[in-house]
């Protein structure tokens, strides 16, 4: 069975805030498979089901984004499974509002859910970023990420979490490396900004 975790912070205050992309990236792709994610698991909300004919199990920790490690690593342990396997949802603000880049492993970065995890069962895990930059230089990125999103970012942040979705399905069909190359994409200096 594979692992699919979505990171966000419960809560209806936090549900359309760009710090919530994995958990509408989770929701998009359980939406799909029909997959109900309520049943209350390890600390989070989970549903099982089959994603491009795979058996999976769909979570959203129900945790503090900065603790989700805590849920995630006792997924794996109640079901066996390998963190090599598992495929994380996350948004990041190092990435541009709607791109998405697909890693096999690496590091948290700045995120704080992404730290968690990390610390919990290692950097060997399969990640979605989901790219939710600010246009411009905002104060505290803290209270940039857990401000409600507008319709302009609601609507791309739809569109990036059905991306992401069709992302996991090309994972578990095709694997890593051909998800890396259909949806990674580089930057344009335009996409940039000035420097």
């Amino acid at each position: 069975m594979r692992l699919i975790v979505g990171l966000g912070n419960p809560g209806a205050e936090y549900a359309q805030t760009p710090h919530n992309m994995g958990f509408l990236a989770l929701d998009a792709l359980a939406a799909r498979a029909g997959i109900r994610v309520t049943r209350p698991e390890a600390k989070s909300h989970a549903g099982r089901g089959e994603v491009a004919g795979q058996a999976v199990l769909l979570a959203k920790p129900q945790t503090m984004m900065n603790l989700s490690g805590v849920a995630v690593r006792m997924l794996l342990e109640k079901y066996g499974c390998d963190p090599g396997e598992m495929i994380v949802l996350v948004d990041d603000v190092d990435l541009p509002w709607g791109m998405l880049r697909v890693r096999q492993r690496g590091s948290a970065g700045t995120h704080n859910g992404m730290k968690s995890v990390v610390q919990a069962v290692g950097t060997e895990f399969i990640r979605i970023r989901m790219g939710v930059a600010p246009e411009q230089i905002w104060g505290e990125l803290r209270d940039y990420v857990l401000r409600p999103m507008g319709r302009a970012e609601r609507e791309t942040a739809q569109q990036m979490a059905g991306e992401a979705a069709d992302a996991v399905e090309c994972i578990l069909k095709d694997g890593v490396s051909a998800a890396m190359t259909r949806y990674n994409r580089r930057v344009s200096p335009a996409e940039e900004g000035p420097e």
